[in-house]
């Protein structure tokens, strides 16, 4: 049997508009540290990510700990919604749902 563990970036630094270098911010980077110590004790024998670097950032320590490489895949990217930062992306979302639920 085959166990896959999923695991969401940690914080991001919403301040860097540009998704594929956003970092992680010092939260995130010490929030990382708990990803490790919950998967140090699982049989992972590949680490997958998207490319963004807050995803590879989130289980670096973690692959480090295990001597293992990160395998990025592009699909495991998110969706592009926009060519331009959406500052309020909670209400964004809301009105996407309202206006699907009007149709």
């Amino acid at each position: 049997m085959t166990t896959i563990y999923f695991v969401r970036h940690a914080e991001p630094d919403y301040n860097n508009h540009d998704d594929f270098f956003r970092p992680l911010t010092d939260k995130g980077m010490k929030d990382r540290i708990k990803v490790t110590n919950y998967l140090l004790d699982k049989k992972i024998d590949v680490i997958l990510s998207s490319p963004f670097i807050r995803a590879v950032d989130t289980v670096a320590d973690f692959a480090k700990n295990v001597g293992l490489s990160i395998e990025t895949v592009d699909d495991f990217r998110e969706r592009k919604i926009d060519n331009v930062w959406i500052e309020d992306f909670n209400g964004f979302l809301e009105a996407t749902v309202l206006h699907l639920v009007q149709l």
